[in-house]
């Protein structure tokens, strides 16, 4: 009895399969890394992480100041007064907004935290308080 058109394609398949096998299989033995020396193998880091075959001893490392390295929390930066034009105010609901000069930024502005009161397109001096909706103006003053 012959065999069936589909039982020669399976025979086929699984004979491809196999040589396929065959040939990864003698791949494998050509690109073995088993017997590499441990040098070869061994990688290093340089100073910025990177990966290299040069060992650290033999690395050019720059010289790193001892008095640069900063430990703890960041420096603080000294809080200053900034100087600004008060664009909106609305008197009725005592709050509004003043452009600072140096960015352009705008900072919202509360009555309870102004020395002296102001009104529309005053020129101010005032401290950034950081909020969690943005800067607010703390101790706002008429430019005099």
């Amino acid at each position: 009895m012959a065999d069936t058109f589909n039982k020669k394609a399976l025979q086929q398949k699984r004979a491809k399969k196999k040589q396929d096998k065959l040939e990864r299989k003698e791949e494998r033995k050509t690109n073995n890394d088993k017997g590499k020396s441990l040098e070869e193998m061994t990688v290093y880091l340089d100073e910025f992480g990177n990966f290299t075959d040069v060992p650290p001893d033999q690395q050019k490392r720059k010289k790193i100041n001892s008095k640069d390295i900063l430990l703890g929390a960041a420096p603080i930066t000294e809080e200053k007064e900034s100087t600004g034009t008060v664009t909106l105010f609305f008197a009725e609901k005592a709050y509004g907004f003043i452009t600072e000069d140096e960015s352009k930024e705008t900072v919202f502005l509360h009555s309870n935290k102004m020395l002296e009161p102001v009104t529309e397109k005053d020129r101010v001096i005032f401290e950034k308080e950081k909020t969690p909706k943005g800067y607010a103006a703390v101790n706002v003053r008429k430019l005099k």
